[in-house]
């Protein structure tokens, strides 16, 4: 579950509301019961049913653990569950957040290694120092190309795009056709980044997979020539009116409506979206890696993974428990699969094994996970030690919002790397 931040709104309410059961878990609830704090995030396909029921499975399996569920008030758990830290209220159990932001502050307990090389198909996806803060339960590609098959039909177009040429091409017979040729959700910060983690993890994390290392070591710059250049390629889109005028007012959630919706061609998208693909007509969907100028395959992979475990849990051990019974229970990978387009990653199970039904375009996409090809962490989605520097997120949205109005690239990565520098020091 790789699910990233739509731009938070504290609610003061939701603060107010948590406090009767503050971080720290701690004996409580009724009888010999131990409560434990436990942060999830809604969506439409992540749903209050969906966490209820999970966490009662995990329950039954963990005796004496009484979960307080906290429902973020939006998708950035990150920012909340700040927050929360500062306010003494850091849960016990924190879903899909990103460890590195929490880790220098000793808030982070890690998962056995043992149990986690036991039971997972790649246990190193989520190692941040060594060590694993998430289970590595799943996988998503970030983001992908998916297309409409009978627009691509109507406007002339036989094939899926193999190289940039060829997307360029598509895009300008699409816009020919009448249709608009890439959707953007460009209102979230984070829906709006897609076209650029494409770009940079193609072209640049493509040709070198230690980028962000050697950035880390500051051998490497965004202003460098070979990122000005690919960056480029977004002006490019913009410029030749492949995006719709209004994307920066469109919301992520009406994005998907749209594309689904058939009022545009292309949808680049973390992997996440195939749980969106319409049932009555799934087979009208298709998708294809970021293209890149040679053709070559990119696969911008990201390892997902369950619930961070609080280092200030009384009962940690409970806490991790709790933490490994919810990672391993097929229901809820089942519900990630169908629901949330989550490429499962525990050892020995096939889709089969699930009991899914998942669409074509889920299995073609998923097939790239399994395959020989070259993977690179997708930049900015990473929890492992190829994360950003906390707040380069952010930067990162705000330079791709700002540049599908503005044409200044080399001054849009010169700002990256000073937000780089700022938070590394």
């Amino acid at each position: 579950m790789i699910r990233k931040p739509l731009l938070a709104a504290c609610a003061a309410g939701l603060l107010a509301l948590t406090a009767a059961c503050s971080g720290g878990g701690g004996a409580g609830g009724e009888g010999d019961e131990t409560a434990l704090t436990y942060l999830v995030f809604e969506t439409p396909s992540l749903t209050a049913k969906f966490w209820d029921d999970s966490i009662a499975a995990a329950q039954a399996e963990v005796p004496g653990a009484k979960i307080n569920k906290i429902v973020a008030p939006s998708t950035d758990r990150d920012a909340y569950a700040k927050q929360l830290q500062q306010s003494g209220q850091f849960p016990d159990l924190l879903q899909s957040i990103t460890p590195s932001n929490f880790v220098g502050a000793g808030l982070l307990k890690p998962y056995d290694k043992t149990w986690i090389d036991a039971n997972f198909l790649l246990p190193s996806a989520n190692t941040l120092k060594g060590e694993v803060y998430i289970p590595p339960t799943n996988s998503q590609i970030v983001p992908q190309v998916y297309y409409n098959k009978e627009l691509f039909t109507k406007a002339g177009i036989t094939a899926a795009p193999k190289n940039w040429a060829e997307f360029l091409d598509a895009c300008a017979k699409l816009k020919a056709s009448g249709v608009t040729p890439i959707e953007l959700g460009g209102a979230d910060p984070f829906a709006a980044s897609m076209p650029l983690v494409g770009i940079v993890s193609a072209d640049i994390l493509g040709k070198n997979k230690n980028w962000l290392q050697d950035r880390y070591a500051d051998k490497v710059k965004f202003a460098d020539a070979n990122v000005v250049t690919a960056v480029q390629k977004y002006r490019t889109l913009v410029g030749n009116g492949y995006f719709d005028k209004g994307a920066l007012g469109v919301k992520y959630a009406d994005s998907i409506t749209r594309f689904t919706g058939g009022k545009s061609a292309m949808y680049p998208m973390g992997s996440w979206f195939l749980g969106s693909v319409p049932k009555e007509n799934a087979d009208n969907f298709g998708s294809f890696p970021w293209p890149t100028d040679d053709g070559s395959v990119v696969v911008p992979f990201v390892g997902g993974g369950s619930m961070a475990i609080s280092a200030k849990a009384e009962d940690s051990a409970m806490a991790e428990n709790f933490g490994r019974a919810w990672s391993l229970n097929p229901a809820n990978l089942k519900a990630l699969i169908e629901t949330d387009g989550a490429f499962p990653m525990i050892k020995g199970k096939t889709l089969d094994d699930y009991g899914v039904t998942v669409s074509q375009v889920f299995k073609d996409s998923y097939a790239y996970v399994g395959q020989d090809n070259n993977k690179v962490n997708a930049i900015g989605w990473a929890t492992n030690d190829d994360a950003l520097p906390p707040g380069l997120n952010d930067a990162f949205y705000a330079s791709a919002q700002a540049l599908f109005s503005g044409d200044d690239v080399a001054g849009e990565m010169k700002k990256l790397d000073e937000a780089w520098k700022t938070a590394t020091q």
